[in-house]
């Protein structure tokens, strides 16, 4: 049986080619204004990774994790860091090609399953820049396991998050919102939930507690260090809760307790 994942990232190719917003690289004359000082940086739609999260980066190892589109890696580039990006979509990933060839500078693009083992060596990263996307993956407490291995002792895990709350809802387009589904949400769980997935426009996603999200990261040994909250964009929640998150972790010496991944019924 195809594997989730493979059906997520075919859907995900077409929202790329018809200009998703996450797929919309970075201009030129925006990349110049990075080089020159003047930039900012987004994990959620509406607000800014505070610059004090990041140290001095120029020669700094940074693995934009599930980062394709063209977007913060080439601001990381700008500012001389030594960028790696690692995306599951050809199509995100030919982006920040694109924008690399065109502002002529080095990239490391991989095209790899974040629900596997990352094909990167133990301590190998200063940081890692994770925008939203575990809500297309099951299986969290392998992301921070993985994290947390690839990283450097006091490297920084970056990480923007959902809380979940959408998934409540079958319609946050219109009034009324009515609740119809039960948290966690999880059509690999669900047989209703899955059914009404139409593959065409849409993927299976995933609601994360913050069990799984700010615990998961804890257990396997990171310290959080900060977070902030953020609003969508679309729909009408973003006129009553904000539905994002943006967590900084540092990697500590702590014993890691790690966790076994979830086993999928589909």
């Amino acid at each position: 049986m195809e594997k989730y994942t493979d059906l997520n990232i075919s859907v995900i190719n077409k929202w790329v080619k018809n200009d998703w917003e996450w797929s919309i690289p970075i201009s030129h004359e925006n990349f110049i204004k990075v080089k020159k000082g003047e930039w900012n940086i987004l994990l959620t739609p509406n607000k800014f990774v505070p610059k004090e999260w990041f140290p001095p980066l120029k020669g700094k190892k940074i693995l934009g994790l599930a980062c394709g589109g063209g977007q913060q890696m080439p601001v990381f580039a700008a500012l001389e860091a030594d960028c790696t990006v690692l995306d599951y979509s050809e199509e995100q990933l030919a982006k920040d090609k694109y924008v690399s060839e065109r502002e002529s500078y080095s990239i490391n693009i991989v095209k790899a399953d974040m629900t596997e083992k990352f094909p990167f060596e133990n301590c190998e990263f200063d940081i890692i820049f994770h925008p939203i996307s575990n809500c297309y993956i099951e299986d969290v407490y392998h992301i921070w396991n993985e994290c947390y291995r690839i990283l450097k002792n006091n490297g920084i895990l970056i990480a923007g998050m959902g809380n979940g709350i959408k998934y409540l809802f079958d319609d946050v387009e219109n009034h009324p919102l009515v609740v119809v589904n039960k948290l966690p949400y999880n059509p690999l769980k669900n047989e209703d939930l899955y059914k009404k997935i139409n593959f065409e426009y849409d993927n299976i996603q995933f609601s994360h507690s913050l069990e799984e999200q700010i615990g998961g990261q804890l257990k396997v040994g990171f310290t959080l260090t900060d977070l902030y909250e953020d609003y969508g964009n679309e729909g009408l929640l973003k006129d009553y809760i904000s539905e994002y998150y943006v967590t900084r972790a540092v990697k500590s010496k702590n014993i890691r307790l790690v966790r076994q991944p979830k086993k999928s019924m589909i």
